[in-house]
């Protein structure tokens, strides 16, 4: 019977099936951070537990740290906590553990690509609702909770109900100025924050092949905001290209054997989906958002819609969007004016993202009213930018160039948007209070961010 590559994934990890039970499936891989594995841990020795497989566990510090010069004194005693709690449980453990200076720490979603871990046909799992950003290489991956995560550290299974599928056909080609961000956003605008509850989606279309692997996650990295479980991209030539000679990745006869198997990880012609979207990308233009959730979303020349035009069940929640975020219905969002301005997260802190940012901010100067954060995903990305002298571009431009971590997508450590301000992020929530208590957030793509820092206001060019 034809196959879908979700559901070739999916079959081939169902360890039993009972009829009208959830399955029990195997995971992969695991990866962990300091905030959401302690519990796990901690349940896990109260049963009289151990790890049944470290080496399929990795874990880093990225959440509750801080990203200043000096971050190896944590000043929040709950993140220090944290991190401590994360460093005793994976050397008792013997869990892989990538902590400061280690030339590996950074955000999970980050270093698992960029060390080959993340590989085509893997199902993986992190107590982290963007999980589902590794999807982009072909995989199964998705968020969990604590509970979830204490079990597959004791049997590497879950319980899981099977997903249906939705595939999303991206046509066309992105213009220049324009990038997987605003497609991802565009769609999360056109289907609503639940349009792919209960699926997971696979990407597919010109577009999509046209895009390098750092776009791609970028892409699969917010699928979670439109409800879907997932997101992935079958691995081509590109997934490859990038993966060779990564740290964890197969090598010599086994690379080769790997191969085989990632070139068999394609949909059939004929396979079936449960539902299917296609959207041209070939008129699209650079995307912000207006509002409280990722659906509330325009591109940057157009005005914010009258509340009357919306469907009657997004009226209320745009009223309440519109009273937080101090804006009116047919503002034009081009020309609102910032305070902050972020670069980074788990959706855009990569070494393509932070060149994207430094082409427009070279040779110019953040405006005197915004503050601009840029922080990488990880040590590497760190070094790399420092090789080929994007710290210095960004330096020379005004802007603060940081240490790795999650930083300002999440209220959560030292870094926050003071009460009142409005911030330009290139994360992926804007949520009421998402990046500190009182902070209006707005998302966009890395460019749209660098020309709006520049200007003062939302733009997505420099006059």
């Amino acid at each position: 019977m034809s196959k879908n590559i979700i559901e070739k994934i999916w079959d081939a990890h169902v360890v039993s099936q009972k009829p009208d039970h959830p399955a029990i499936f195997y995971m992969d891989f695991i990866l962990l951070h300091e905030v959401t594995s302690a519990q796990a841990f901690q349940a896990l020795a109260e049963r009289n537990l151990r790890v049944l497989d470290p080496k399929r566990f990795m874990a880093t510090i990225d959440h509750a740290i801080p990203t200043r010069k000096n971050r190896h004194e944590i000043f929040d005693k709950a993140a220090a906590s944290q991190v401590d709690r994360l460093r005793h449980n994976a050397r008792e453990n013997n869990i892989l553990f990538y902590d400061f200076d280690s030339s590996h720490q950074g955000i999970v979603h980050v270093i698992g690509p960029e060390l080959g871990a993340t590989q085509p046909g893997m199902t993986l799992i992190c107590g982290d609702s963007h999980t589902s950003t590794h999807g982009a290489f072909g995989a199964l991956a998705f968020g969990v909770g604590t509970t979830e995560v204490l079990h597959v550290l004791a049997s590497n299974c879950l319980l899981q109900n099977k997903p249906k599928t939705m595939c999303v056909k991206f046509t066309g080609k992105l213009r220049e100025g324009v990038f997987a961000k605003d497609a991802i956003m565009k769609l999360i605008a056109d289907i609503g924050v639940g349009g792919a509850a209960g699926y997971v989606i696979e990407y597919t279309g010109e577009a999509i092949s046209a895009m390098s692997m750092e776009a791609r996650m970028t892409l699969c990295n917010m699928s979670i905001e439109c409800g879907a479980r997932a997101g992935l991209i079958a691995p081509d030539e590109i997934t490859y290209a990038y993966l060779k000679d990564r740290q964890f990745a197969p090598r010599g006869r086994a690379w080769e054997a790997a191969l085989e198997y990632w070139k068999s990880l394609v949909s059939d012609t004929d396979c079936h989906y449960d539902k299917t979207v296609t959207m041209d990308l070939n008129e699209l233009e650079a995307m912000v958002t207006w509002g409280i959730d990722p659906s509330q979303a325009i591109q940057v020349n157009e005005s914010i819609p009258d509340i009357h035009h919306l469907p009657v069940h997004q009226q209320e929640k745009a009223r309440q969007a519109l009273a937080y975020t101090r804006l009116s219905e047919g503002q034009a969002m081009q020309d609102v004016c910032i305070d902050w301005c972020f670069i980074g997260s788990c959706t855009n802190s990569r070494i393509e993202d932070l060149r994207i940012a430094a082409n427009i901010l070279r040779g110019r100067k953040v405006h005197q009213n915004v503050t601009l954060y840029v922080v990488p995903g990880s040590e590497m990305v760190l070094k790399q930018a420092r090789e080929e002298g994007l710290d210095k571009i960004f330096e020379d431009a005004g802007a603060n160039f940081r240490m790795p971590g999650c930083s300002l997508c999440i209220g959560m450590n030292d870094d926050k948007v003071p009460a009142g301000k409005r911030c330009l992020s290139t994360s992926n929530r804007n949520f009421i209070g998402r990046q500190g208590p009182g902070s209006i957030t707005h998302l966009a793509s890395p460019a749209t961010v660098a020309a709006s820092a520049i200007e003062g206001k939302i733009t997505s060019y420099l006059r």
